[in-house]
């Protein structure tokens, strides 16, 4: 289970130094099985480079799942991106249906603020 420590390190981490973390830990389960890093490579289809860049943070999420697939634990995935379903009220207001698209943040207008401007924006400077 992943403590809060570890959740508030990673807001704090470049996305670079996230995926570095993550290599290092399929690393750690590579060691953990006691096989090489080609055995691994072999098994995925991957070169001894590549699966090195992989575990230094630079392999594509395709490889990543690919790698945990072939040590076992494809299982870690759910824990990655849990399922979140839509809570009870929205899926009430989609009557069924299932959401598409978002739909964005919308710009609050200050009152008074752009009429009879024809929508443009006057600009204070």
């Amino acid at each position: 289970m992943v403590s809060f420590l570890s959740i508030m390190a990673f807001e704090k981490m470049s996305d670079l130094a996230i995926a570095s973390e993550i290599g290092r830990r399929i690393e750690q389960l590579r060691l953990e099985q006691n096989l090489t890093q080609q055995q691994v490579a072999d098994e995925v289809g991957l070169s001894r480079v590549s699966y090195r860049n992989l575990v230094n943070g630079g392999g594509k999420f395709e490889n990543i799942i690919a790698v945990l697939r072939a040590l076992g634990r494809i299982d870690l995935v759910e824990h990655f991106i849990p399922d979140t379903p839509f809570s009870p009220m929205e899926q009430l207001k989609m009557r069924g249906r299932q959401r598409q698209r978002a739909a964005g943040k919308r710009a609050v207008r200050e009152e008074g603020g752009n009429a009879g401007h024809g929508g443009e924006e006057e600009l204070d400077w």
